[in-house]
């Protein structure tokens, strides 16, 4: 049963990712390694997952172990310059027995359709072509990077109609030149490239690499495009690391609202990245996601689903959705990216110069966090911007919380006279307050 209530109370809670999710393009990038590490399968499970919410995917492979154990068959050294390839014939031939190789074992991967799989009564179709056109990368620092290439164009329109009808795209590491020539493209590349021109609402890299630490040794989760650049200035990343935050970068300038960066060795990587608070990797935004605002009409549903489990076990007392409509312009709400994680209200009483700080709320995923005494200090700016000269609460529960955070216990003697009259003496809710 407890097994029960926890699967019940997870499928709940993203539900909002859900609805955010349908209809949107996700450009899903990943490399050769994780196919070497036996991951593909699982992978193809999530990403089926994906598409059955209603999810464009679109799928970059990248190929390097794959063409290196090809160069090794023909006693050919492989040859790298700032981590790309430079790719002669015998390299390009490679490349292109890589990935018709990988194509092969993606698309067998989408073709599961064991009983009690994941994949069961799934019907994907995955669709590849030439919709990459590419251009030799040339010359740089001296060095001739032969038939190495960069994205030229992503031939959008039509990749587009194929998510609409409802497949998915697979994009390989080559291009093609007007002229009929192939050369080999890094998967980053094509990844920025494909979900900057598709306007792709996310680009999911799921990396070999572990979590992004930062010089203090804390996990980096989420960073701003700037804050990124900034950190890419101190050097003291690791060279994958730093490589695929630079194209996190670089997508994030070409229009991708979100980046993920995720490690492929946990398992459901992407699926706990997209549907739980923190996620499990790095992601770059081109701004910062988590925003404390007043509340508006739109932000009505999300605080009646985080009060009713507190008015349910008597911690808040009951207020309908009327009631909370009308009283809107009081409350103040933390979301991130679009999903409302905690709420409070602030009750002015103008003539004593007093506010009432009600309905602090916030979700149990993700409590412990500090986001309630951000809450706090945000009415408590509120608060003094009316001209308030205390804040006041009424607790039944949560009393050594506020005692920790400046207020003092009271009595009701000390509310205002229009706050005494609806005093609910049954509840004998304690009165705490705090000077501002």
């Amino acid at each position: 049963m407890e097994n029960s209530v926890q699967f019940v109370q997870w499928l709940r809670s993203v539900a909002p990712y859900i609805h955010a999710f349908r209809g949107k393009t996700f450009v899903v990038a990943f490399p050769g390694e994780l196919v070497v590490a036996g991951a593909l399968p699982v992978l193809a499970q999530d990403l089926s997952l994906l598409h059955a919410l209603g999810i464009k995917i679109v799928i970059v492979h990248g190929s390097r172990p794959q063409v290196a154990e090809q160069l090794a068959l023909r006693n050919v050294e492989g040859r790298f310059h700032n981590g790309v390839r430079i790719t002669d014939t015998a390299a390009l031939e490679c490349s292109k027995e890589a990935a018709g190789e990988l194509r092969l074992d993606i698309e067998a991967a989408f073709s599961q359709g064991l009983p009690n799989t994941p994949m069961a009564h799934s019907a994907i179709r995955i669709i590849s072509g030439n919709f990459i056109t590419a251009k030799p990368i040339g010359i740089v620092d001296g060095v001739d990077f032969q038939l190495t290439g960069v994205t030229r164009k992503i031939a959008y329109d039509t990749i587009g109609r194929i998510l609409d009808a409802g497949s998915l795209v697979l994009l390989s590491p080559l291009g093609f030149s007007p002229t009929g020539e192939a050369f080999n493209l890094t998967m980053e590349d094509v990844a920025v490239s494909a979900a900057s021109a598709l306007r792709a609402d996310k680009l999911i890299i799921i990396s070999e690499t572990p979590m992004m630490m930062d010089q203090d040794g804390d996990e980096i989760r989420e960073l701003s495009y700037k804050q990124a650049e900034i950190e890419l200035e101190k050097k003291y990343l690791p060279a994958d690391a730093s490589f695929y935050l630079e194209h996190a970068v670089k997508a994030s300038r070409g229009g991708v609202p979100r980046i993920h960066i995720v490690p492929y060795k946990i398992d459901g990587s992407a699926l706990l990245e997209l549907f739980t608070h923190d996620g499990v990797g790095t992601m770059v935004s081109t701004e910062n996601l988590e925003s404390l605002r007043e509340a508006t009409i739109e932000d009505v549903g999300g605080i009646i689903k985080l009060i009713e489990p507190l008015e349910a076990d008597g911690t808040l007392v009951k207020r309908g959705r009327e009631l909370i409509e009308r009283e809107i312009n009081y409350f103040s709400v933390i979301e991130h990216d679009g999903v409302i994680f905690g709420c409070a209200a602030l009750y002015p009483f103008p003539f004593d110069k007093m506010g009432e700080m009600a309905c602090l709320t916030v979700n149990p995923e993700v409590q412990s966090q500090g986001d309630g005494e951000r809450i706090l200090k945000h009415i408590e700016k509120r608060a003094r911007r009316a001209g308030f000269h205390s804040l006041f609460v009424l607790t039944t529960r949560t009393a050594h919380w506020f005692l920790k955070r400046g207020f003092v216990q009271a009595t009701v003697d000390d509310l205002p006279k229009d706050r005494q009259k609806m005093y609910n003496w049954q509840r004998k809710s304690l009165v705490l307050i705090k000077q501002l």
